[in-house]
């Protein structure tokens, strides 16, 4: 519904500037220059797609595999402690467990499109184990507010479409991403487990966490002191080395376990080639709105104005251009998709702006639509304090991500 009204207002907005800019200062041929963008990106959007397919399919297969030859039970089984400390209400050993394993696993993986049946499949788990059934339970908030900080670990899309649009480097943004949303996420655990009274001091949940901020503190310190030029090429290694060890640990327990690996690969790769034919209308919807809104000349209005406040309060407005992935980022997944690929098809993939964009985009995850499908598939009307503590997630996560993009890029 979100995305309708926001589909809807880029069009008509476009139609009215685009009004202005003929009948007010001349511009007859802003029609069909705004009419052309649409056509050319309804192309650029099938290509991108189509160009997605073989990446999903593969790692929908390397999960399949990980998932038949018994690494996912694994890895659930060694998070199960820190699990049950933040989902207390979960009574050991309930499938939801494994479930919200599996969802937030494909969350990491940068498979959002893989992440979102499995998502549903926790969240049908978690109704049956809630009392009251139109109002949210305390541990379906905790999983939806994870969920929309998405912790990311290896941003397979983003890492694509980089690619696509031409970075010398595509995992260049690997690291600064990685930092970003770990500070999304652990926001969204923190202000939960406060509302919730849960004991964030518990030797459990302190160990884990402390753990991860450690390593993430180190990074970020080791990278502060190396020159610009150096981040680069060790963000691309980190990223490639992480990438094929889960490809050879999977496999290697597969083979183990006597696992057909080829045979789950191909029923897993099956599955990712209907995900990624299944985005082709939304990813060309967005696009086509997006370039439609941007030619027009309403996107540099838009612009123009947060320039001109930031400007007032004498802040570096080099960031402002990467905004409309921030702010569309809550609202829609495939609308911050389409911001992140237009900016860098406008700016390059290797500017500033390009490489701040993937930093947002791979800060957070769609915090309204997130919400609106999870509840809504079982009928849950009461969300409570969920949305609230998604958005300061969001916020969170979008800021590291600026200060970020500057600390690596700028």
């Amino acid at each position: 519904m979100i995305l309708n009204y926001i589909w809807i207002g880029f069009i008509l907005i476009a139609f009215v500037i685009a009004c202005i800019q003929c009948f007010v200062f001349g511009k007859t041929d802003i029609f069909m220059e705004v009419m052309q963008a649409g056509f050319g990106s309804a192309k650029t959007g099938f290509e991108i797609s189509i160009g997605l397919t073989g990446m999903l399919s593969l790692w929908l297969g390397i999960l399949k595999i990980g998932d038949r030859g018994g690494a996912i039970n694994i890895l659930s089984r060694m998070v199960a402690p820190f699990f049950s400390k933040i989902f207390p209400e979960i009574p050991k050993g309930h499938p939801a467990m494994g479930s919200i394993f599996m969802n937030m696993s494909a969350n990491m993986l940068g498979l959002d499109n893989a992440a979102t049946p499995l998502g549903l499949k926790a969240m049908k788990e978690l109704q049956e184990l809630n009392p009251k059934k139109e109002e949210a339970s305390n541990p379906m908030i905790m999983f939806l507010v994870l969920n929309t900080a998405g912790l990311m670990l290896v941003p397979i899309s983003i890492l694509t479409f980089r690619q696509q649009r031409g970075a010398v480097n595509p995992a260049d943004v690997f690291l600064p991403i990685l930092i970003a949303t770990f500070c999304a996420a652990l926001t969204g655990l923190i202000t939960v487990a406060i509302i919730q009274k849960i004991n964030l001091f518990n030797r459990t949940i302190v160990l884990t966490l402390g753990g991860l901020i450690s390593i993430i503190g180190g990074l970020i310190y080791a990278l502060s002191q190396l020159p610009k030029e150096d981040i680069s090429k060790y963000s691309n290694f980190a990223a490639y080395f992480i990438l094929f060890s889960i490809l050879v640990s999977f496999i290697a327990m597969a083979l183990r376990n006597k696992t057909n690996v080829y045979d789950s690969f191909i029923d897993g790769a099956k599955e990712g080639f209907q995900v990624a034919i299944g985005i082709v209308p939304y990813l060309i919807a967005i696009l086509v709105a997006i370039a439609m809104f941007r030619t027009s000349g309403a996107m540099d209005y838009l612009l123009e104005g947060v320039k001109y406040a930031v400007a007032l309060s004498g802040v570096n407005t080099d960031f402002v251009e990467a905004l409309p992935t921030a702010l569309m980022k809550p609202l829609s997944g495939s609308g911050a998709r389409g911001m992140m690929v237009d900016a860098m098809t406008v700016h390059g993939a290797d500017s500033f702006v390009g490489r701040l964009s993937c930093i947002i985009q791979g800060s957070t995850d769609t915090t309204f639509f997130i919400l609106a499908v999870y509840f809504g598939s079982v009928n849950i009307k009461n969300t409570r304090y969920a949305l609230a503590c998604g958005l300061f997630a969001d916020f969170v996560g979008i800021t590291a991500a600026i200060l970020l993009g500057y600390l690596f890029f700028h």
